[in-house]
């Protein structure tokens, strides 16, 4: 079982998923630097989206990188069919700049392009951190899913589909591939293009020695963070019986595992709080935590295995 709270390093907050003016997003690449860097964040991934219409764009973004803020490439990639007939959404982060282009001209597919998974898995070779993005504003089906065999992560939380669509939660899908075995992490980011209040909204609290590129991406693909809407993990412990969480003020901590196995705790201001398993939730290959603040925000830790 990984344990991010005692790994080398501190948490460093970071968005993994927006856009600029290189593809659909509202401002350009520099404001949304200097945006999230007045949030208080520690990183930014500018992701915009990876096709023909806007030149295929790894947006460049290091000269915006300062004493206190850094930023990882990527892109959001698209290529290939779901079952739906929609193209693909691949969140990208860690591309090298020269990443080859996908051959996807617009945002519908093309016959004889790339498929979605391999896409996924080209991205993977390269160095990227690949996410399975906002499956429920997307459509996708537990056979889309399962066939992107190479992602790392699934978007628990969109920020922008939930403001935009009402669908910004993946939970559902990312409870099934867990349950299939897949040692996925999970990740929350804003999808932010500024074009409404879809920004701020989401995040990773990331556990790294430092607040660089190389030590981010490491952490990043090894679950060595969590995800949240506002309330802080302090720490997570897990003795065979029992998970006790330390964390900012909440009033639940659920304590999920496969299927409809869940335990929770309720109280006012809670900063710790011990969950007991039940012998279904004891019995379950993974666990996982969520906090839930007084107003409403969630965190979401990753998986712990067994």
């Amino acid at each position: 079982m990984i344990d991010t709270f005692t790994v080398p390093g501190r948490f460093w907050r970071g968005n993994l998923h927006s856009h600029s003016d290189r593809s659909d997003g509202a401002l350009s690449p520099e404001e949304v630097c200097r945006r999230y860097a007045a949030e208080g964040y520690d990183f930014l991934a500018l992701t915009d989206h990876f096709i023909g219409r806007y030149g295929y764009p790894i947006t460049d973004t290091l000269p915006f990188r300062t004493n206190r803020f850094t930023t990882l490439l990527g892109a959001e990639l698209h290529s290939g069919a779901l079952e739906n007939g929609e193209l693909w959404h691949i969140l990208a982060v860690g591309l090298p700049a020269d990443f080859a282009p996908s051959q996807s001209p617009d945002f519908k597919p093309v016959a004889g392009q790339e498929t979605g998974p391999d896409l996924a898995a080209r991205a993977v070779a390269a160095g990227a951190f690949v996410a399975i993005a906002h499956p429920h504003w997307s459509g996708l089906t537990l056979a889309d899913a399962r066939s992107l065999a190479a992602a790392h992560a699934v978007e628990i939380y969109n920020h922008g589909c939930a403001i935009g669509a009402d669908r910004g939660d993946g939970a559902v899908i990312a409870d099934l591939l867990l349950t299939e075995g897949r040692r996925l992490s999970l990740i929350a980011t804003d999808d932010a293009h500024f074009t409404e209040p879809d920004h701020f909204g989401g995040w990773v609290m990331v556990k790294a020695p430092e607040n660089t590129p190389e030590a981010l991406l490491a952490a990043l693909k090894a679950g060595h963070f969590y995800a949240s809407q506002g309330p802080d993990f302090r720490a997570i412990r897990f003795d065979g019986a029992a998970i006790e969480v330390d964390s900012s003020a909440v009033v639940s901590v659920i304590v999920q595992g496969q299927a409809s196995t869940a335990v929770a705790r309720h109280g006012a201001s809670m900063t710790r709080a011990r969950v007991d398993l039940d012998a279904r939730l004891a019995a379950s290959p993974w666990l996982r935590v969520t906090l839930i603040d007084a107003a409403g925000r969630r965190a979401w830790s990753n998986p712990l295995w067994r």
